[in-house]
């Protein structure tokens, strides 16, 4: 979702955050919704800053952080939020997304050649020392494609490199389309690709992984062990603005500066990252207990007025979504396959369902306008990429009703059979989450009650994070329907969460019509930004008709910061990874 990744808060990092990428949308100073009146900066105010100090930051979740140090590894926001003190992305870019040479590499394409450079800054350090090489790049690729390692972040995109496919099924050792001109210690990488895409020049493409691992820390480590190796999992080693001083299993993290900073001397003395669960979330900012807190939406009314914060915000790219198990992910193909039996293969059924969800009314009424029903599976912050036609799923229960009688899911009592006259539950899983989760859940499973649908919480309840996720990528038995969300990558290409040959296509769905479309979306025609578009209104238009996965909602991403702070923006060009630049977060004169 660079996954700017797909992760944890909404749910799991894609492979990337997708780009504004040439969508044509300049970041003011404000952002606003249609469907609230409220306005917020996206950033703090601009003061001199001084040395010294300690921010708290709260990271509200209700349950523990995997502790996953690792990008090649890492699958949730939350160890994503964590770690980003450290974990800084090879390039920075411009409100649009489009990478620069800011940052702590440059990037170069050469669509005659077909090849990605990449040029590592001389003074870009580990937190050890070690100049950031070559090989570290190399290996950040070996981590993600090894079967060993389990990685969910190796998809099909990655297979453009000459030589990937077959180092990831193990037909040979090395990486042949991956060059180290000056060696494995020289700062300069060339990758040789089949061809190069329209969204490489923009962060979060999923074809140019964006960022490093320490191959001289981590060496010696069998793949298949890295994961729960002390390396990662108590003492990683970054090239970002702070270090890792301490590490409390699932519950903080405690980071001080990197005296080998490119960038040069942070000026905090520490960032302690807590944990701190939602529902805590509005008394912990009256309170002061942090000095950077998320606003839990459903309790905005009751921290808006709090003194001493500043209130800075974004929609955000990301949304939620509904979707379908039809099928499993086939680890020894690298592909999703299809059950042509699945409960849910059936549109009309899923479509019924769909029609039948109040989502706009619900999230509204729970979160003064803050959270609202999206139509699309591409947010309208991607500018002319959102297909404004598509109208989506709103609430009509008698169209639910007209196409279930049509498909022959006839009444039996109080429940629908199958068109076949058998009993039909569906069992749907949703995580665990602040207070109103619940509430919302059952809020659904009476409106399908409403159209005849007997549908149950899988185990009788809402499922804790971790281990909802768990059972969503590994396609555990028994769930038919599941609730989850996607924090996107800055460039918009579908194929990181929805192509045949990507693990985070988590309903499993393959049709040839979709690996067309997606296709391209981003083939060698679609370097035309209007036929580009084209194809991403038709993609739209097509997943909304099959309805595999069904967008709800999106939500303003709000964020109480202490007054003293200076230097929090959350506009892209002064972000990194996905999160504030931690360089420029300091207390004021």
């Amino acid at each position: 979702m660079k996954t700017r990744k797909a992760l944890a808060s909404m749910g799991v990092i894609t492979a990337a955050v997708l780009t504004l990428a040439a969508c044509g949308k300049n970041e003011g100073s404000k952002t606003e919704n249609k469907n609230s009146t409220k306005k917020f900066a996206v950033q703090t105010p601009v003061k001199t800053a001084k040395k010294g100090g300690t921010i708290r930051v709260a990271e509200e979740t209700d349950t523990p952080f995997t502790g996953i140090f690792n990008e090649e590894l890492q699958m949730s926001q939350t160890d994503a939020d964590v770690s980003s003190p450290g974990q800084e992305s090879l390039f920075d870019t411009d409100d649009h997304y489009k990478i620069n040479d800011e940052g702590p590499a440059r990037l170069r394409l050469d669509r005659k050649a077909r090849t990605v450079t990449i040029v590592i800054k001389k003074g870009v350090k580990w937190s050890d020392g070690k100049q950031v090489s070559a090989k570290d790049i190399e290996f950040a690729y070996e981590i993600i494609a090894n079967k060993a390692t389990k990685s969910q972040r190796y998809s099909s995109q990655f297979n453009i490199i000459n030589g990937m496919k077959e180092y990831h099924e193990g037909k040979t050792d090395v990486i042949s389309g991956i060059e180290m001109p000056d060696g494995p210690e020289g700062r300069k990488v060339v990758l040789h690709c089949k061809e190069l895409k329209p969204g490489m020049y923009y962060s979060g493409n999923g074809y140019i992984w964006e960022a490093a691992a320490p191959y001289h820390y981590l060496k010696n480590i069998p793949f298949a062990k890295l994961e729960s190796s002390y390396q990662i999992r108590k003492k990683p080693l970054f090239f970002g603005p702070y270090k890792v001083q301490k590490i409390v299993q699932g519950q903080s993290v405690t980071w001080t500066p990197n005296k080998y900073y490119w960038r040069g001397q942070p000026k905090l003395d520490k960032i302690i990252y807590q944990v701190v669960s939602p529902n805590s979330a509005s008394q912990s900012i009256k309170n002061h207990k942090f000095d950077i807190a998320r606003v839990v939406n459903s309790q905005w009314k009751e921290v808006k007025d709090t003194s001493g914060v500043n209130f800075v915000a974004e929609i955000p790219l990301a949304y939620n979504y509904m979707a379908f198990k039809v099928g499993k992910w086939d680890a020894k193909k690298s592909k999703n396959v299809m059950n042509p039996n699945a409960k849910m293969g059936d549109k009309a059924l899923r479509q019924a369902m769909a029609y039948s969800m109040n989502t706009d009314t619900v999230y509204k009424h729970y979160t003064d306008g803050l959270s609202f029903q999206v139509p699309t599976l591409v947010p309208a912050e991607f500018g002319d990429y959102f297909n404004k036609d598509v109208a989506g799923y709103s609430y009509n229960l008698k169209k639910a009703n007209q196409i279930l009688d049509k498909a022959g899911y006839k009444k039996n009592g109080k429940w629908r059979t199958k068109p076949n006259g058998k009993p039909l539950q569906i069992n749907l899983l949703a995580k665990s989450g602040d207070s109103i989760q619940q509430p919302i859940m059952q809020n659904y499973i009476q409106q399908w009650e409403k159209i005849g649908l007997n549908v149950k919480l899988v185990g009788g309840r809402l499922t804790e994070f971790n281990s909802f996720y768990d059972k969503v990528q590994h396609d555990a038995p028994g769930i038919d329907i599941f609730m989850a969300g996607w924090s996107l990558s800055s460039e918009p290409s579908q194929a990181q969460m929805y192509s045949a040959g990507t693990m985070s296509n988590y309903s499993r769905f393959v049709t040839s019509e979709n690996t067309k479309l997606i296709k391209e979306m981003d083939s060698q025609k679609s370097f035309n930004h209007d036929y580009r578009v084209a194809k991403f209104h038709e993609w739209q238009k097509y997943m909304i008709d099959e309805a595999y996965v069904i967008p709800t909602y999106n939500s303003y991403q709000i964020d109480a910061i202490n007054k003293d702070l200076t230097g929090y923006s959350l506009r892209p060009s002064e972000m990194n990874n996905g999160h504030p630049l931690w360089y420029k977060v300091v207390y004021a004169k």
